[in-house]
């Protein structure tokens, strides 16, 4: 009996899929009228293109090419809406943001892995998470970070310096900004210590932390089809599969999620057991108790009883602002350095202003009122981030049938103007962040070019007029809305402090290495032929 069960469950996936397909493939909608690439295959449909690591010039010519609303092929024939248009944005990301929800394997995947924290729930789940988490992000909460913030910088600025000493070497620029992040949110986010940066020091759950983006992208063309095994599949079965199945990425993954589980609950533990000792207590652990999660546990315990979030929705906070932290603000420093690397000219004014600013204060660590009113500084963070967002996805599903408004109608294939979309419940809509954020009729002709300056010049009035609902600098990069990255102030300012040390301290200079900047779940460098993350650069000791 139970060697049938198999056979005919890949039966009845098979029948189920072939249904949704020529569903999909008979009825015709609005969609159809769109602009859009031919379709490569009928399994991945565009699919592939999108997520091509080095797919940046498709993703451009989605942008320049076919209009701010296209359709592209999902998996199976599906239809979906590649969307940049202002007026739909506002409409996915803020006015209607429960009709266009994350999208179900997003959910799905986040759930198994990091689970119900805040990127894996939605709804009125999402909601009072959110409620309980926003203070630690405050503006006063994020002044008392700034010497934990320059404790970690320093130590990383050691280390370089005992490597560079005598004439310019030869860095993994990209080792010391994953170790540097992972450590700012160990301490300013858990409360934890996970590396000293003065020598080489493996820990698993750090070792875990940061591979684990790049170790779920390497499924990334199988995790689309996650809801369909588990609409079909019991759950018993889907755990008996996954604890045999000889897949080493997909075992890698589950080893990478068990460590930073286990080790989440551990220091969950340990901060509980400090709380329930008092103040006295959580002094004597790192950031004297002003790290988000012990301000998180605190806000829970005091919070009204409906607000309150389970211990399991606690311990995912962990795991999630981790692993989201790491990767997005490494790959955006790596990303700077490599840019000021790129454009000597750029990289010697903003040290002249940082080394002004450190003159005027008297000192090297400058304080958080300082650090924000650097306007090239500031420049040169939105303009990395603008043409090149660290988290380029966005996918989601629309939840009901729904119209989307248009700001400008798109010209559909037979010649008609098309004000508006009507979408059904299920279709998949993919905001095109890096196509927002390049848009030349906004930007002008220079749109893909980095040119900090144009930050230090009002903005072009069709930006303001567009009202792009984004939270940061008229971007999409952070998102818009309640769903919103809640730690870009947080990332904004430990960038700051880490460029502000490197850059008063060091010379950066491009290596005889070609890199290569590659698309993923979190965007991450490349050099040669190698795929592993790496960044060589030439660092030198500025001279005094």
């Amino acid at each position: 009996m139970l060697g049938l069960i198999g056979p005919a469950l890949l039966v009845y996936c098979g029948l189920w899929v072939l249904w949704q397909a020529l569903r999909r493939l008979v009825v015709r909608d609005v969609l159809d009228n769109l602009p859009g690439p031919p379709s490569p295959s009928f399994l991945y449909g565009n699919l592939k293109q999108v997520y091509d690591r080095q797919g940046w010039a498709f993703h451009r010519e989605l942008g320049e090419r076919y209009g701010s609303a296209v359709k592209l092929h999902g998996k199976f024939g599906q239809k979906i809406l590649y969307v940049f248009d202002p007026k739909a944005m506002h409409r996915i990301a803020v006015k209607e943001q429960y009709i266009y929800d994350e999208a179900q394997w997003f959910l799905s995947v986040i759930r198994v892995t990091l689970g119900p924290g805040l990127l894996g729930t939605t709804g009125e789940q999402h909601r009072r998470q959110r409620k309980i988490l926003n203070p630690a992000f405050n503006i006063n909460h994020m002044r008392d970070m700034i010497p934990i913030f320059h404790e970690v910088t320093n130590r990383l600025r050691k280390a370089i310096e005992n490597q560079v000493k005598g004439s310019p070497k030869e860095i993994d620029v990209s080792h010391w900004t994953g170790r540097t992040a992972l450590e700012l949110i160990g301490q300013a986010g858990l409360g934890y210590s996970f590396d000293p940066l003065v020598e080489e020091r493996s820990d698993a759950y750090g070792d875990a932390v940061k591979s684990f983006v790049s170790s779920l992208y390497v499924l990334s063309k199988f995790l689309q089809f996650l809801p369909y095994i588990e609409a079909v599949v019991p759950r018993w079965i889907l755990h008996w599969v996954a604890e045999r199945l000889p897949h080493e990425g997909f075992q890698r993954v589950r080893e990478v999620t068990r460590t930073i589980h286990e080790r989440s609950v551990e220091i969950f533990n340990e901060k509980k057991a400090a709380l329930q000792q008092g103040d006295e207590a959580l002094k004597c652990q790192i950031a004297e108790g002003k790290d988000i999660m012990s301000l998180l546990l605190k806000a829970d315990m005091t919070a009204d009883v409906h607000d309150r979030l389970t211990e399991e929705e606690l311990v995912a906070q962990m795991s999630t602002l981790t692993s989201a932290a790491v990767d997005t603000t490494s790959s955006a420093l790596s990303m700077i350095l490599t840019l000021l690397s790129e454009h000597q000219g750029v990289q010697r004014r903003l040290r002249q202003e940082i080394l002004e600013a450190q003159a005027r204060s008297g000192q090297r660590e400058l304080g958080y009122d300082e650090l924000v009113t650097l306007p090239f500084l500031d420049a040169v963070c939105r303009e990395t981030l603008r043409l090149y967002p660290m988290a380029p996805f966005r996918f989601r599903e629309c939840r009901e049938d729904v119209v989307l408004p248009l700001s400008e109608p798109v010209r559909g294939r037979d010649g008609s103007l098309i004000p508006e979309i009507p979408l059904a419940k299920g279709t998949t809509v993919f905001v095109g962040v890096i196509s927002a954020n390049t848009n030349t009729a906004l930007w002008g002709p220079n749109a893909h070019e980095w040119k900090p300056e144009r930050w230090l010049a009002p903005l072009p009035e069709a930006i303001a007029e567009a009202k792009i609902p984004g939270v940061y600098a008229n971007l999409m990069t952070f998102w818009g809305g309640s769903r919103a990255c809640i730690g870009f102030k947080f990332s904004q300012l430990e960038m700051k402090v880490v460029l502000s040390t490197l850059i008063s301290t060091f010379t950066f200079e491009l290596s005889d290495k070609p890199i290569a900047w590659n698309l993923a779940g979190v965007v991450y460098p490349t050099a040669g032929p190698d795929s592993k993350l790496s960044l060589p650069l030439k660092v030198g000791l500025v001279k005094a």
